[in-house]
């Protein structure tokens, strides 16, 4: 491979070449470009190689994230109070990153019914079970059954089942659970009052929508999914219910008594996140979950949590429970696969490690293991175990092991025989108790969406400038514009916050471009060729650079960066003749600019999600590569003689033009942006469950972004581009939105541009046609913002 040259030496050799070849359709064209090696790698897809080196590139970003996370702790042990102290600030990390952020309703508990179904369900001499309600949020409240000790309980349990049992089948209600695995049974004949609240669950959802079915959603990542980008999550949710109840139970202690919190299974990991969530829980029990969460992307979808990596892993978790009492038990985890994921068995060396760091994080931890048993699988099977009062426990059904220290912990261990209840209600619908909480999930998140608009202008715009919140009546012709120049600056810091917070940086190096170059493609009037530049290691960047064939010796044109949408590669935007990108990469350097298309990472269905999923554990997100890729194109671009450093614009279309308002936000190198077929009002698109084109009724599951609805919806976006040119490219009929959704967003950007004098500087093009590129007056954009005169002979992509 041939040595690399200095910049100096290949700007020298490129021009020489200029000079050395002439222009024209008979001109010979170098196999290289100057200043680059050989592109010697076969022909083969490279956007696989590039998906390979990205997936391996975020592995061992998650590897790193354990020693990394480090830098977030600072537990001072000198002290139970220093130490809850010192912690405080991760715990309330830890309660934004899983969404338990709102403030909940005034302690209470509804006893209801009615002839066919009384509030009383069952009774024993020892207790009696009530159906019951909660309130927890607006519009939300916990339903479960409440089992109450006939003698005055002086403990109290929050026992959360897995999502797929009910309440009723934890006292033997219905069946499902074996009796020696009914907890609150246990609890309730040793005096100990309980709480049962109903989960989500993981069934499918029901319904006759063909895109919702393809999309395989169950009713947790329904949820999951418009509570993310709201900066929510089923998890939150499932916590605040667990936390609402301990808040009852609050104005219920007596001296001496005990709040504890546990479960099993997904009730397991919310019992683990409230204990850590709330200090007022005394002890927190957790089986069928705990233990390393390095694979953690590889678990069902709606325990996605964005950035959890960077700062928490379960033995993180647990130690914001420290000093209080955490008990784990290996018990079996539930069977769950085809969730976008599958459940990983909590296995005992993993547990054990897990719990280790934890103590190393604090000599304060106060945690036992319970070890339940062989994984399931191993080759000599589960084994049996006894409680101390002769009870076998078996995992039957793979729902777990009671927990005998939970039950000694809270009251003494003795010989009962359980009093089984009998269900008095006549007509009682688990599902449809189900849908109720299912239901006020969504309304509390659907609520959020509607509110979102105010809440980023209060979060962004207004911020920057004060002067545009509320406003006055004025029948004045004219206003006075403002100078950009101040909002420009203070925007500065909303622009780290997009690039750092909302899209995620990668906390990496890069390394040097080491160019290697192939010829690929030409016509009489450009020759096109590929590139590929070092960005991190695994990582590169790959695109085609089209160069027109009147480049003259010494000068330096303006580039427009082309984009292709959804698997796509560089040559569709070139000389592949679709319908949607009509060749616009090659039509514009037929015009005489210099463009380069640059291949995005999001082709390969699944695999570009499972990136993206990968990268959240660690606050990251397909963009995240994506940016750094562009970063590395632009700073290889300014250092060609043929390239105008000052004039290098951006034209996408779909998930290109979802690319042309996330990366020259970033880029302040693109002087200006054109967004095709994609802008939109971003929050109704992803998280609206009213609209037929939100993305909650499809398989992009990646969609979703972490709280972006009340932060940067595309306005906010267009704000960090500000005050270069921006355009709108819109086909009314492209199914990607509505032409009403798109102009109310669009209106709010236009609007920011007047007020400082520049609405030359951003314009929107509707035309009667689809999902593609119309390159009309989106061409003409770019002729007058880039100061490049328009040849006669052309005038839009539709000509050939």
């Amino acid at each position: 491979m041939p040595a690399r040259l200095s910049p100096w030496r290949a700007r020298a050799i490129s021009l020489l070449l200029l000079v050395a070849v002439p222009t024209g359709a008979s001109a010979a064209e170098p196999e290289i470009l100057p200043g680059t090696s050989r592109l010697d790698w076969p022909e083969e897809d490279l956007s696989e190689r590039m998906m390979n080196g990205a997936h391996a590139f975020i592995e061992r970003q998650i590897d790193e994230s354990v020693e990394k996370r480090k830098r977030r702790w600072d537990c001072d042990s000198s002290s139970p109070e220093a130490f809850a102290k010192s912690i405080e600030p991760n715990r309330a990390r830890f309660r934004e990153r899983i969404g338990v952020v709102d403030r909940r309703a005034a302690p209470g508990m509804e006893f209801f019914g009615d002839e066919e179904n009384p509030a009383l369900v069952a009774e024993t001499g020892a207790y009696q079970v009530f159906q019951v309600r909660w309130p927890v949020l607006e519009g939300l409240f916990g339903e479960g059954l409440l089992i109450r000790p006939k003698k005055p309980a002086t403990n109290h349990v929050v026992y959360l089942p897995d999502a797929d049992q009910t309440p009723e089948q934890t006292l033997g209600l219905a069946s499902g659970i074996a009796a020696d695995m009914q907890m609150p049974l246990h609890l309730a004949m040793r005096g100990v009052e309980v709480l049962v609240p109903t989960l989500i669950n993981r069934a499918r959802l029901e319904t006759t929508d063909a895109r919702l079915k393809r999309s395989d959603q169950t009713h947790r990542e329904w949820i999951y999914r418009q509570a993310f980008h709201m900066g929510r999550h089923i998890i939150g949710y499932e916590v605040q219910i667990a936390l609402a109840a301990v808040d009852w139970f609050e104005t219920r202690r007596r001296p001496g008594g005990q709040i504890a919190v546990g479960g099993y299974g997904e009730g397991g990991l919310i019992a683990l996140y409230a204990g850590a969530c709330d200090p007022r829980i005394d002890t927190t029990y957790v089986g069928g979950y705990f233990g390393s969460r390095q694979k953690g992307w590889s678990e069902p979808i709606y325990r996605n949590v964005f950035g959890l990596l960077s700062e928490f892993g379960d033995a993180e978790i647990a130690t914001l429970i420290a000093p209080r009492k955490l008990r784990i038990e290996s018990s079996f985890a539930p069977e769950v696969e085809n969730q976008k994921g599958a459940n990983l068995d909590p296995r005992s060396p993993d547990i054990q490690q897990e719990i280790a760091r934890a103590k190393a994080l604090s000599p304060l931890a106060n945690i036992e293991f319970i070890d339940g048993g062989s994984p399931r699988g191993a080759a000599d099977g589960p084994r049996e175990r006894y409680l101390d009062d002769g009870t076998v426990l078996r995992p039957i059904h793979s729902h777990g092991f009671i927990w005998p220290r939970m039950l000694s912990a809270l009251a003494p261990l003795e010989v009962r025989s359980l009093q089984k209840p009998v269900d008095r209600r006549k007509s009682f619908s688990p599902k449809a108790r189900h849908e109720r909480v299912f239901k006020g999930m969504e309304r509390h998140v659907q609520d959020l969406v509607r509110k979102s608009e105010h809440v980023r202008d209060r979060f962004f715009l207004f911020d920057v400038e004060p002067d545009f919140a509320g406003g006055r009546w004025s029948t004045n012709k004219e206003h006075p514009v403002k100078d950009p120049a101040g909002f420009t600056e203070r925007s500065k810091a909303f622009r780290r916050k997009f690039n750092e917070e909302a899209l995620g940086k990668f906390d990496a190096v890069p390394l040097t471009p080491n160019a290697r170059t192939r010829k690929i493609a030409g016509s009489d009037q450009w020759t096109a060729y590929d590139v590929v530049l070092d960005v991190y290691p695994e990582l590169f960047a790959w695109g085609a650079l089209v160069l027109p064939k009147d480049l003259k010796p010494g000068e330096r044109r303006p580039v427009v960066v082309c984009q292709h949408g959804r698997n796509g590669v560089p040559l569709d935007t070139i000389n592949k003749g679709t319908t949607a990108y009509n060749d616009f990469a090659a039509k514009l350097a037929e015009r005489g600019f210099i463009t380069f298309a640059p291949h995005n990472l999001y082709r390969g269905e699944d695999r570009y999600r499972w990136l993206d999923r990968k990268a959240n554990a660690v606050g990251c997100t397909l963009f995240s590569f994506i940016i750094a890729q562009h970063d590395q194109i632009l700073k290889w671009l300014k250092t060609q003689p043929f390239v105008d450093g000052d004039r290098l614009a951006f034209y996408g279309l779909s998930y290109g033009g979802e690319t042309a308002v996330r990366v020259p936000s970033i880029l302040e190198d693109y002087c200006l942006s054109i967004c095709s077929g994609d802008f939109n009002q971003w929050t109704r698109k992803i998280a609206a469950t009213d609209q037929p084109f939100s993305f909650m009724r499809t398989i992009e599951w990646e969609m979703p972004y972490w709280n972006l609805g009340h932060t940067f919806d595309y306005a906010e976006m267009a704000y960090l581009i500000f005050p270069r040119p921006f355009m709108v490219e819109r086909g009314h009929h492209d199914r990607v939105g509505r032409d009403r959704w798109v102009t109310h967003e669009y209106a709010k950007v236009r609007w920011l541009y007047a007020q400082f004098g520049l609405s030359d500087r951003t314009e929107i093009e509707f035309f009667q046609g689809g999902h593609s590129i119309n390159g009309q007056r989106s061409f003409d954009f770019l002729h007058r913002h880039l100061d490049w005169p328009k040849p006669p002979s052309r005038t839009s992509v539709r000509e050939r």
